[in-house]
């Protein structure tokens, strides 16, 4: 949050920035050292919020104290590297810091921890003061916390995602329909949004996609898009991008689109707290704010998917569908596989080879991957008032096999700023071991949440080469010695942590073919 300020008082001593080499994850930190004359005449304490101001610009900021002159000196204010960068200011360029005024939300907090129902006004300014970063993370976490497990009725889910959405930048492209495809997540190697962005966007149908980076995921749809093409242009540039071709395949971070959900995401993630309310509020209030008017939800439903019985699916379903239709968003629910990974790789150079392959037709092109895209496209296709119900499938099918896809798709990546990239000879890591089978039998499971987190010891995300490439789906049979998957790691440290893991827990269950569990999935 920056904004003008007022001038600071004539007697607050002067300190000079210093940009300290600490990425603190979307918080921001300020650092005065112990001995600092304004650490110890203004009585501040260690984690209190702090106001850093400098050149009409100010912050909010959580304070650490420090004892080392390596760090920060006596006449120095450090930053985060969040920090610094909000406050706009070069290193050594003159500040002003004071204790914060208190979050006027904080009653409300309190409230709702003892269980109270709050009303639009109450989520309004506590959303208001968490954009602001007025909360501290221990405030932050009691919300988080005091708002799941059912804390939240439907109504209070609405003024949240209502709070969220009105707070930040919102856009509005001036044409109708505008739409959007998102899935909740869960499942690795999930990459239809760069299959159905290019066939929508083909069709003529306006469709801004900005996608989020992996946080406890081996990539997300911007860390495989960023493969193949920049996913950070500027905000002016994409909306140029968007307006010229229909569509474009973009990270969110930057484009202060409900910036309230971003602070609360650096909480929850680590918690592994995702209930029902706070995940309708993140998703539809980024929608709201990014001017859709048509969301495509994709909602997997498996053992070890973030929902796991059709039950669950159908109540979440609900409260999606009540607060999309409070916010005036026309919403399609769809209930899809999550059995297992969809496509063959996990991981973003893997995962990008598999997208590619789908748009070339390729017949190394993973069928899931690509019958699942086809599917959701033809929904999406299906807001089109002039495309019967029924007809999307079909619709997106030719625009695929045509190649229509194929070259809307390299017309956005060039439009981003493309980057070299051959899907017959994509830049693995060039470590790697094979998971074999144990006995010779058919693939009864596979485990997601293991599978992603191999790929992660291996190095995925950060890694772009590294992660796991499937060559057993379930239902396939296996003989014994055969491998099951191979892992690619750049570092010897990433593959032995790798290994480690996928020897203690393959992921994979065999056994007979009528073990392999079976699910009801809506199209």
């Amino acid at each position: 949050m920056s904004s003008v300020s007022s001038p600071p008082a004539s007697n607050t001593p002067l300190l000079q920035v210093r940009r300290v080499g600490i990425d603190t994850y979307r918080e921001n930190v300020a650092y005065l050292h112990r001995d600092c004359a304004v650490y110890r005449a203004e009585g501040f304490q260690a984690l209190s919020k702090v106001e850093v101001r400098a050149n009409g610009r100010r912050i909010l900021a959580s304070l650490n104290v420090v004892d080392d002159d390596g760090i920060v000196g006596c006449n120095e204010l450090g930053l985060s590297e969040d920090a610094f960068a909000q406050l706009g200011v070069e290193e050594g360029h003159p500040t002003f810091i004071s204790q914060a005024e208190p979050a006027s939300s904080i009653p409300a907090l309190h409230r709702k921890i003892a269980g109270e129902r709050l009303t639009q006004n109450d989520f309004q300014a506590i959303v208001r003061d968490i954009a602001e970063h007025r909360y501290s993370k221990i405030e932050l976490t009691a919300f988080v916390v005091a708002s799941n497990q059912g804390q939240l009725d439907r109504e209070e889910v609405y003024y949240l995602t209502e709070a969220m959405a009105a707070v930040g930048r919102k856009l509005d492209w001036r044409e109708h329909p505008v739409v959007d495809k998102h899935c909740i997540g869960g499942i690795p190697g999930n990459r239809t949004s760069m299959l159905v962005v290019p066939i929508v966007a083909a069709h003529g149908m306006l469709c801004p996609k900005t996608s989020s980076r992996a946080i406890t995921s081996p990539a997300g749809t911007a860390d495989t898009m960023e493969v193949l093409a920049e996913v950070e242009p500027p905000f002016e540039r994409l909306w140029e991008i968007v307006r010229e071709h229909r569509g474009c395949l973009a990270w969110g971070g930057t484009s202060e689109l409900s910036p309230a959900d971003d602070v609360l995401i650096a909480v929850e993630r680590p918690l592994s707290i995702d209930s029902p309310g706070q995940m309708v509020a993140s998703i539809l209030s980024k929608k709201v704010a990014a001017g859709s008017t048509h969301l495509l939800l994709d909602i997997p439903v498996g053992p070890t998917a973030k929902v796991h019985t059709m039950p669950s699916a159908q109540r979440l379903r609900k409260l999606f569908e009540f607060v999309a239709g409070r916010l005036g968003l026309t919403l399609d629910v769809v209930i899809t596989d999550g059995r297992q990974p969809v496509g063959n790789g996990i991981g973003p150079v893997l995962e990008a080879r598999d997208v590619m392959r789908v748009l070339r037709n390729d017949p190394r092109a993973p069928s899931d991957l690509r019958q699942k895209a086809l599917r959701l496209a033809g929904r999406m296709l299906e807001f089109d008032p002039d495309v019967r119900g029924g007809d999307g499938y079909a619709i997106a099918r030719d625009i695929l096999d045509s190649g229509r896809a194929l070259a809307k798709m390299q017309a956005i990546i060039e439009a981003q700023g493309a980057k070299p990239f051959d899907p017959d000879a994509p830049a693995l890591a060039p470590l790697s071991f094979d998971i074999v089978a144990d006995q010779t039998a058919v693939v009864t499971g596979i485990d997601n949440l293991q599978l992603a987190r191999i790929a992660r010891l291996a190095g995925a995300p950060k890694v772009q080469g590294s992660g796991v490439d499937l060559l057993r789906k379930l239902g396939d049979p296996v003989a014994a010695g055969e491998p099951l998957y191979r892992v690619y790691a750049a570092y010897p440290a990433d593959l032995e942590f790798a290994r480690q893991s996928a020897l203690k827990q393959s992921g994979f269950r065999l056994g007979h073919a009528d073990e392999v569990p079976h699910l009801f999935v809506e199209f």
